[in-house]
């Protein structure tokens, strides 16, 4: 038998030996050693209502039976899982760049192919196997710098401020870890908004910085008000350093669009206190009321003058996963990055480079976003058919959302001027409330989780985005169709009456 052979029976024989005797070798990560920054991360978009509408989901499939047939999932902006169709056009670039025989193909528009082969022909090997530099491939940032300078009507944008990432997510991550300093009092203050999308607090509390809230006003549209800035700063200098402000912008979960005076204020807050701006614009393409507009952080800020244009530290984010593609899964973003000091742009670029480099497919799909066809070419009518569709939709989704909710009694809506989700005001009775702390919940937690059991809709709390003290909230995204989404808002309504009859006895 050879020393190896023996060497692994002894281990065994060791090992049995220790079973045995009643003793096993302790794990090395358990509770008590892992990261406590780690334990503290909270993400109610994928939390504990989500894993129970996935046991829901699995006991239907086995046959199990409920008052329903399916587990409606409102809970996350995921477009092509409530049955969005993709964008012919980008799917067509993205498999020739996959997939290169296809440019033989005459199912395949010449106008896609030109795209793929240019894209192609800045992949190392001509292949999207391939890594790309870190920032991204060369070509497809050049093509973002011109997109944001057409956006922004002639601002000007230099492709090497533009990063391509993996989802706006990772370039939040990215940047928010190039700020995050000091201990006790100077510890770095990050400033979201209440309600947030849960990423910034789950950022926040990985790398243990300090979280400050400052809370958008539910009665005035979710709107961002200078004063309360001010009173968040002013309060959170007494305990940490504020550093960087992070706006959301339409929002995600309340779903307003920011006006330009709006902008302009908080960007003259950002200059005259000194804070890195953080803009999270991925929903840029979803604006519905038409009263209201998107306005770029960046264009607002050249506009106030070279004052603040040549000063003010500004990110800006964007995505494949929202707008009218919904491309989530294929992981696509960029940031672009103004005013940074060289020696730490320096930094960011080697921080991008340890992870190597975004996934190239989520590039392309990046390119087809920003370099999409022209009106004077062949697969612009399709396009544009395509794209009108899905965000005419939307906006119709999201006046039917407000006008059912608005119309149940103690339920009260915003209007969703954009992006893909309402966050309603749901009244919850005292004897619900009690309940909910006996149980060692927040009521919405419960109201959610009964919402869940009883009706298969599976939304998520406000409590998951923060909210004032003794308001609540669930957010719900318009992404399903409409049939469905009637039966869903039909189901909720239905619901919350059952509810306030249980708890209030009202009849």
């Amino acid at each position: 038998m050879c020393g190896s052979a023996m060497r692994f029976i002894t281990a065994e024989a060791k090992a049995s030996a220790g079973r045995l005797d009643g003793k096993m070798r302790e794990k090395t990560l358990t509770m008590d050693t892992l990261n406590p920054q780690v334990k503290a991360v909270e993400y109610a978009v994928r939390g504990p209502i989500v894993i129970k509408a996935g046991e829901i989901e699995r006991y239907l499939e086995e046959g199990g039976t409920k008052p329903f047939s399916e587990v409606i999932k409102a809970n996350i902006g995921d477009a092509h899982a409530m049955g969005q169709q993709p964008i012919t056009f980008l799917r067509q670039v993205v498999a020739l760049c996959t997939f290169p025989e296809l440019m033989d193909s005459p199912s395949f528009p010449e106008d896609a192919k030109w795209r793929a082969r240019r894209i192609l022909q800045g992949c190392g090997g001509h292949s999207l196997g391939s890594y790309s530099a870190s920032p991204g491939v060369e070509c497809i940032r050049k093509d973002i710098a011109a997109y944001i300078e057409q956006r922004d009507e002639g601002v000007p944008s230099d492709w090497e401020n533009i990063y391509l990432t993996t989802g706006a997510s990772d370039g939040i991550m990215t940047i928010l870890r190039l700020l995050v300093s000091g201990k006790d009092s100077s510890r770095t203050g990050v400033m979201i908004p209440i309600p947030q999308y849960p990423l910034y607090s789950a950022a926040i509390s990985e790398m243990d910085a300090v979280q400050v809230n400052y809370y958008l006003d539910e009665d005035n549209c979710w709107a961002l008000d200078i004063n309360e800035l001010h009173r968040a700063h002013q309060a959170a200098k007494q305990h940490c350093q504020p550093r960087v402000i992070c706006i959301i912008n339409p929002g995600n979960p309340t779903g307003q669009v920011q006006s330009k005076k709006c902008i302009e204020e908080v960007l003259h807050f950002a200059y005259e206190e000194n804070l890195f701006v953080m803009s999270d614009e991925v929903y840029q393409d979803n604006v519905y009321a038409p009263d209201c507009q998107f306005h770029s952080f960046k264009k607002v800020l050249y506009e106030m003058g070279p004052e603040y244009f040549s000063s003010v530290e500004l990110v800006s984010f964007h995505s494949t996963s929202k707008g009218y593609t919904g491309e989530c899964g294929f992981r696509g973003g960029y940031m672009e990055v103004i005013n940074m000091d060289p020696e730490v742009k320096a930094q960011l670029v080697k921080l991008l480079s340890v992870r190597l480099c975004p996934p190239l497919a989520g590039q392309a799909a990046m390119d087809v976003i920003v370099n999409p066809p022209q009106p004077e070419e062949h697969t612009f009518k399709q396009f544009h058919q395509e794209k009108s569709s899905v965000l005419g939709a939307l906006a119709e989704k999201a006046k039917l959302t407000e006008q059912i909710l608005n119309a149940v009694p103690g339920i009260k809506c915003n209007p969703v001027q954009g992006a893909m989700y309402a966050f309603p005001r749901i009244f919850i009775p005292p004897k619900a409330v009690e309940e909910a702390k006996a149980l060692g919940m927040q009521p919405d937690m419960l109201y959610c989780l009964r919402l869940l059991e009883e009706t298969g809709i599976c939304v998520v709390p406000g409590s998951g985005f923060g909210q004032k003290d003794r308001t609540y909230h669930f957010r719900m995204t318009i992404l399903p169709s409409i049939e469905k989404l009637n039966v869903l808002l039909g189901k909720v309504r239905d619901f919350h009456i059952r509810f306030l009859k249980e708890y209030s006895g009202l009849e």
